[in-house]
């Protein structure tokens, strides 16, 4: 039996119909690359091979009235993966506007959770012959960097080789009922045990967590962020919007300044909003919070799950009107934020979460969307920004050279607006998604980026 974690089953608790919590990426292609030419047809030849060696492509939810705990992952035995995998052409002229377009629509529709949570769409008509693909996978079978993994699997290094692929257990079958009963009975009698566990861990380190919060000394404090024009009630409608950065340009303004990487990731972001709520009359004169997601991989004890992320809350300067300011800014800010952060336990969110409740969790987020809480109290935080390592070198999808990747991360009420970038090939591939009605056009800020990298570059320049 392979139950889903707490952390992992959350994502389906939270989802509505207008919170869809699944991950994206877009990935644009040289499909002349592939050997022989490109066809839909050898392109779902070769998806349909590599498929049938990875489990988690074909695994299914699986759920009973005799389970009283979270569903679990078994091998769909009527898998078909035309079910899956769609052929759609971009409308004319093929541009970044019309391929975003059609990506936000995609991107707001539920997945059916009857199949395995996974949808692919190859869309045909980009200029030059040109072909993308947008991968759709559910929360709940993978955070950020599980996704890339996931896309990995289906690349190689060459046109005509594929990247090895990971010892894997198959999905089991189907459970009975009374399995699933015995078994979740038995965990619901630990349950007081485990919980007097997790308690001392959380008595203990509340009061010191929540003072350096309150003195400053550590991340921003929650419901202290100011409100914007995209943290209200969210619906199921989206945009899209993306851009790509020249890795060795932003470790150019790292070496200047002498901070890391993801601090001038976050600064680029903090830029670029500062930009567009300039533009648009309504830049706060405190500091936006975001939340970004860390992964656990590397320090968690105990490897259950899809989903192995945590996350912070960062300080974005963007009152700041110098860009260097901010770049000092941030960097101080994420100094103190980590070191709050990492005096969590890493499994601190995924133990917790395994006491979850699905019916409590629904109706509390039906609620909350209904009511329009989120406009109703002080604002939590006002978007996400994640940063995914990526492929190093090259890689090819199923043939095609992957020329963009653009991952395309979810939002939440009272947070309509999500930024993640991703490493590929020195480059770093930047996609934003958006709640419509709160961000109703997305190409000004993915715009802004690219022009704050450059006025980024301009003052490192003049510092070396």
């Amino acid at each position: 039996m392979q139950p889903l974690s707490g952390l992992d089953a959350s994502f389906l608790y939270l989802e509505t119909p207008s919170q869809v919590l699944h991950i994206c990426g877009l990935l644009t292609l040289d499909a002349s690359t592939m050997p022989g030419g490109y066809s839909f047809g050898e392109f779902r030849r070769r998806l349909s091979e590599r498929i049938a060696e990875i489990p988690e492509f074909r695994r299914k939810l699986h759920n009973s009235p005799a389970n009283l705990l979270h569903p679990v992952w078994v091998e769909d035995p009527d898998f078909d993966v035309t079910r899956h995998l769609h052929r759609v052409a971009v409308p004319a002229p093929g541009g970044r506007e019309e391929l975003a377009e059609l990506c936000a629509h995609f991107a707001g529709q539920p997945l059916d959770r009857a199949r395995p949570l996974w949808e692919m769409y190859v869309i045909e008509g980009l200029p030059d012959d040109g072909v993308a693909v947008l991968l759709k996978m559910h929360h709940a079978t993978a955070d950020g960097a599980a996704g890339a993994n996931l896309i990995a699997y289906l690349c190689g290094l060459e046109p005509d080789s594929l990247l090895p692929l990971p010892d894997a257990a198959e999905n089991p079958e189907p459970p009975s009922h009374l399995d699933l009963l015995r078994s979740s009975i038995t965990s619901l009698a630990k349950r007081p045990v485990e919980l007097a566990k997790l308690l001392p861990d959380l008595v203990s380190m509340a009061p010191e967590w929540v003072g350096r919060a309150l003195k400053r000394s550590g991340m921003p404090v929650p419901f202290t962020a100011p409100r914007t024009s995209f943290n209200r009630t969210i619906t199921g409608l989206r945009t899209v919007a993306y851009t790509s950065l020249d890795l060795d340009e932003i470790k150019r303004v790292k070496n200047a300044f002498g901070v890391t990487v993801n601090d001038v990731v976050l600064a680029l972001c903090a830029g670029a909003l500062r930009r567009y709520l300039e533009e648009r009359g309504e830049l706060p004169g405190q500091p936006l919070v975001a939340t970004v997601p860390v992964s656990t991989q590397d320090r968690t004890e105990n490897g259950h799950g899809s989903n192995q992320v945590s996350a912070f809350f960062a300080s974005l300067p963007t009152q700041l009107a110098d860009p260097a300011a901010r770049v000092y800014a941030i960097a101080e800010s994420n100094r103190l934020a980590k070191e709050h952060h990492f005096s969590l336990k890493p499994d601190m969110l995924r133990d917790w979460a395994q006491f979850a409740a699905p019916r409590l969790f629904g109706l509390a987020v039906r609620a909350y969307s209904g009511l329009r809480l989120a406009e109703k109290h002080p604002v939590v935080h006002n978007l996400v920004i994640s940063n995914v390592p990526g492929p190093p070198t090259p890689l090819y999808l199923l043939g095609a050279r992957i020329e963009g990747l653009y991952p395309l991360g979810p939002v939440f009420h009272g947070a309509g607006l999500n930024v993640t970038v991703i490493s590929n090939a020195g480059r770093v591939d930047v996609g934003l998604l958006g709640a419509r009605e709160l961000v109703p056009e997305l190409w000004p800020l993915a715009d802004a980026v690219t022009a704050e990298m450059a006025e980024l570059l301009q003052v490192a320049d003049g510092l070396a």
